[in-house]
C-alpha cells in the first residue's frame, strides 16, 4: 500500500473515530457511557447506532452485514444478511434498524451444545457485544456478539469471558476502594497474545491427506537436519515469509489489530507475530481475526499456515503464549512493581492474589488448554510441562520470601549492563529474567501464560484466569473490609497467602525429570492427557466457583465438558481413519511396487551376474518385505480399535479408550512406515516428505 500506516490503521473498524463522525454527540456520549458502565442499550439508541453503523459501511461499499460470533467449535461463525429491503415503488432501499444490530436468529442445532439443544430444537439468538467494535471484512460488516440457546444457556465462548471481565472488575474495585482509590470506576483484564505457526508450500500440502483432514502429519520421518542447529530463530527473513508477513500486517492494521512483532520461530518454517496488549475482549475478537488472516493471506502466497499444535514430529511445535494483566480505566496497571516492590502494598496484595488463584485452581488452568493437539506439545521441549507453576524471578521471590518468614528485606539496586565496549552505552538490566520453560512466568508487569495451543481460542483460558483471581480478591475484600487495623490486616493477610501457596511458585528448569518429583512431594498436580484433566472442570469445587459469580451454571458447566471430550474422540477418530486410509492406499502399494521392482532387477542381475549373491538387493527385498507385513498387521489392529471405539457410549470412557488404546495404535502404525520410508527409493514414496514440507518455502 503506498498510503502510510498511520493513514489506513483501522479504516475496516466502526471505531471512536468512525462513531464520533457518523453519530450525533449525545448519542455517542450515551453509547459510550453504556459500555463503560455495562449498562443496557435502550432502543431508541441502537436505532441511532444502526442507522450510523449502516451508513458508514455502506460508503465504503458494504451490502451485508453479519452477526459474527464464537461458537464452540473454537473458530467464529457469520450468516451474512444484506441491507436491501423492497420499497413500495418496486425499487429498494437500505435499511438497518437497532433490533437488527441488538439481536439475530442463526440455527443454534448444528453447533456443539453439549447435549444442551436436541437436533430438532434449532433456535438460537446472537446479541450484539457494543463493548467490540464492528468491522468490515471481504464486503460485510461484521458485528461482534455473543450467542445463546433458545434456553438462555450460552453457546459460545465469549460470554464467560464478558461475564468474568465483569466480576473481576467488580470485585477489584472493592479492594482499590480500601486504598483511597475511588476516582477508579472500572478494572479492565488486558491481554497480548503470541501467535506461532507454520507455512508450507501449498502444492505440497495438497498432496498430504493427513494435514489436509487433520492439520498435522501423521506419518513421516524426521529429516537429516531440524531444528538442533538454531539457525532459524530469529534468522533472516525468506522472500514468500516476508512478503506474507507484509501483507498480513497490512489487512490486520486496516482491521486495527496492533500487529506489532514478526520473526522465525525455534523450527523450520516456523513463525511468531506478537500484537501489542488490549483488552480482553477485543484481543479474543483479534486474534481470531488475526488465525483467519493467517489463513487467507498464505493462500495468496501460494502458502497453506498450520496452526495445529504439533503438525510435525521431532521438532517444537506451536503454541500462543497469553500475556495477561489487570489495569484501571484511570491507566494503572495493578501489576507494576514499581521502583520499591517491597514497599508497594497494592502490587504485592493483588500479586498474591494471583499467586494463590493459580495455586488453588491449577486443575482448572490445565484444564483451560486442554486439547487432542495440545496433548502432544505439553511437556515436550518447546513447551512448559502438564505441571501448572509460576515463576517471579529472583527479587520478587526473595521479598515474597522475607515477609513470608519475617526477615528483613533489603532494597536492591537496579544495575547496568555493562558490554565492556565503549562505543556501546549502557543500559538498565532487568530485576529478574525470563523463564520460557515456565507455565506461567511473571515478566515485568504482566503474566504471561504459556501453556496455550496455538489453535486456540484464548477466551476460555482467559475467562477461567479473571474467575480464580476473582475469587481471591473478593475474599480479599470480605476480609479486609471489616478490619480495624487495615495496614496491619493487610500486611497479615499478605504473608499468610504467600506462606499457604508459595509451593506454586518454582523459578529453575521446569523440563528436568528433578522437577517432575519435586513437583509431585509438593502437591503439584501432573495431567499430562486432556481425558486426565478435564474432570477436575466438573468437579464440585468448580461448579461453585463459577456459580458464585454467574461466569457458568452447571448445566453450562456439563455441556463445555461434553463439547471438549466430543471434540478430543472425533479428533482422534478422524485421525486414524486419515492414516488407515494413507496407509492402505498409499504407503502399502509404494512399499509393495519398489520391493516388487527391486527383487525383479534383483533377478535380472542375478542371471547377469552368475555366482553374485547380491546380498543387497536380497536383504533389502526382506527387510521390506518384513516392514510391509508389520505394517499392515498395526493397521488391522487400528482400524478394529477404531471400530470397538465407536462402541462406547459414555464419552468420557470413550475419550480414555482413545488416550489408551487409539493412540498407541497410531504410534506403532506411525513406526513402521518411518523405517519403511528410510529404505523406500523416494521415486517411490508417495507423499512429501519432512524435508520437502520444512524446507521448500
Amino acid at each position: 500500500m503506498t498510503e502510510r500506516v498511520d493513514q489506513y490503521f483501522g479504516s475496516s473498524v466502526f471505531n471512536d473515530e468512525a462513531m464520533r463522525e457518523y453519530l450525533a454527540k449525545d448519542t455517542y456520549k450515551q453509547l459510550k457511557e453504556t459500555i463503560r458502565e455495562g449498562k443496557e442499550l435502550n432502543l431508541a439508541i441502537a436505532n441511532q447506532v444502526a442507522h450510523a453503523m449502516k451508513e458508514w459501511a455502506l460508503s465504503k461499499g458494504v451490502t451485508h452485514f453479519t452477526h459474527w460470533f464464537q461458537p464452540m467449535t473454537g473458530i467464529t461463525a457469520e450468516k451474512h444478511e444484506s441491507f436491501i429491503s423492497p420499497a413500495k415503488d418496486g425499487h429498494a432501499v437500505m435499511e438497518f434498524s437497532g433490533k437488527e444490530l441488538i439481536k439475530g436468529e442463526p440455527d443454534a442445532s448444528s453447533f456443539p451444545s453439549g447435549g444442551l439443544r436436541a437436533t430438532f430444537e434449532a433456535r438460537g439468538y446472537t446479541a450484539w457485544d457494543p463493548s467490540s467494535y464492528a468491522f468490515i471484512k471481504e464486503n460485510t460488516l461484521c458485528i461482534p456478539t455473543a450467542f445463546c440457546s433458545y434456553s438462555g444457556e450460552v453457546l459460545d465462548k465469549k460470554t464467560p469471558l464478558l461475564r468474568s471481565m465483569e466480576v473481576i472488575s467488580r470485585e477489584a474495585l472493592r479492594i482499590l476502594k480500601l486504598f483511597g482509590k475511588t476516582e477508579v470506576r472500572r478494572v479492565l483484564t488486558t491481554v497480548g497474545p503470541e501467535q506461532e505457526y507454520f507455512l508450507i508450500d501449498k502444492s505440497l500440502y495438497l498432496k498430504r491427506k493427513d494435514l489436509i483432514h487433520t492439520g498435522r502429519t501423521l506419518l513421516g520421518s524426521r529429516p537429516p537436519k531440524g531444528q538442533e542447529m538454531e539457525d532459524h530463530y530469529f534468522g533472516n527473513l525468506k522472500g514468500r515469509v516476508s512478503a506474507f508477513m507484509r501483507e498480513l500486517d497490512e489487512e490486520l492494521w486496516k482491521l486495527g489489530i496492533l500487529a506489532k512483532t514478526e520473526h522465525n520461530e525455534v523450527a523450520p518454517s516456523q513463525h511468531e507475530l506478537a500484537p501489542i496488549f488490549t483488552t480482553s475482549n477485543l484481543a479474543v475478537d483479534h486474534n481470531q481475526l488475526t488465525m483467519e488472516m493467517m489463513k487467507k493471506v498464505a493462500d495468496r502466497h501460494g502458502l497453506v499456515c498450520l496452526l495445529h499444535e504439533k503438525p510435525f514430529a521431532g521438532v517444537n511445535g506451536s503454541g500462543k503464549h497469553n500475556n495477561w494483566s489487570i489495569s484501571t480505566d484511570t491507566g494503572i496497571n495493578l501489576l507494576e512493581p514499581g521502583d520499591n516492590p517491597k514497599d508497594n502494598a497494592q502490587f504485592l496484595l493483588f500479586l498474591v492474589a494471583v499467586i494463590a488463584a493459580v495455586d488453588e485452581y491449577q486443575d482448572l488452568l490445565r484444564v483451560s488448554v486442554a486439547s487432542a493437539g495440545n496433548d502432544h506439545r505439553l511437556g515436550a521441549n518447546e513447551a512448559p510441562p502438564a505441571i501448572v507453576s509460576m515463576f517471579l524471578g529472583e527479587e520478587l521471590t526473595s521479598i515474597l520470601d522475607a515477609l513470608a518468614d519475617g526477615l528483613d528485606c533489603p532494597s536492591k539496586a537496579r544495575t547496568s549492563m555493562l558490554l565492556g565496549v565503549n562505543l556501546l552505552p549502557p543500559f538498565p538490566k532487568d530485576t529478574t529474567d525470563r523463564n520460557r520453560t515456565s507455565p506461567f512466568a511473571f515478566t515485568g508487569n504482566k503474566f504471561e501464560f504459556r501453556m496455550l495451543g496455538s489453535s486456540f481460542s484464548v477466551s476460555g483460558p482467559n475467562f477461567v484466569l479473571n474467575t480464580i483471581i476473582a475469587d481471591k480478591l473478593s475474599l480479599f475484600a470480605d476480609e479486609l473490609e471489616k478490619a480495624t487495623d487495615f495496614p496491619c490486616a493487610l500486611s497479615a493477610l499478605v504473608k499468610e497467602t504467600y506462606q499457604k501457596h508459595r509451593r506454586i511458585v518454582f523459578n529453575g528448569n521446569n523440563y528436568a525429570q528433578a522437577w517432575v518429583e519435586e513437583a509431585q512431594k509438593r502437591g503439584l498436580s501432573n495431567h499430562k492427557s486432556t481425558p486426565d484433566a478435564l474432570p477436575s472442570f466438573i468437579s464440585g469445587k468448580s461448579i461453585a466457583l463459577f456459580a458464585k459469580f454467574g461466569v457458568l451454571n452447571e448445566t453450562e458447566i456439563h455441556s463445555r465438558y461434553e463439547i471438549v471430550l466430543e471434540n478430543y474422540c472425533k479428533t482422534i477418530n478422524i485421525e486414524a481413519l486419515t492414516m488407515v486410509d494413507m496407509v492402505r492406499r498409499q504407503i502399502l502399494p509404494a512399499l509393495s511396487k519398489f520391493a516388487g521392482d527391486l527383487a525383479h532387477s534383483a533377478n535380472e542381475k542375478l542371471a547377469l551376474l552368475k555366482g553374485s549373491s547380491l546380498s543387497y538387493e536380497r536383504s533389502l527385498v526382506q527387510r521390506l518385505s518384513m516392514l510391509t507385513d508389520s505394517l499392515d498387521e498395526h493397521v488391522c489392529a487400528l482400524e478394529n480399535l477404531v471400530l470397538e471405539a465407536r462402541m462406547v457410549a459414555d464419552v468420557t470412557n470413550a475419550s480414555r479408550f482413545y488416550h489408551e488404546k487409539v493412540l498407541p495404535a497410531m504410534a506403532q502404525v506411525r513406526a513402521v512406515s518411518d523405517e519403511a520410508e528410510l529404505l523406500c527409493d523416494a521415486s517411490y514414496w508417495p507423499i512429501p516428505t519432512y524435508d520437502e514440507l520444512l524446507y521448500s518455502v
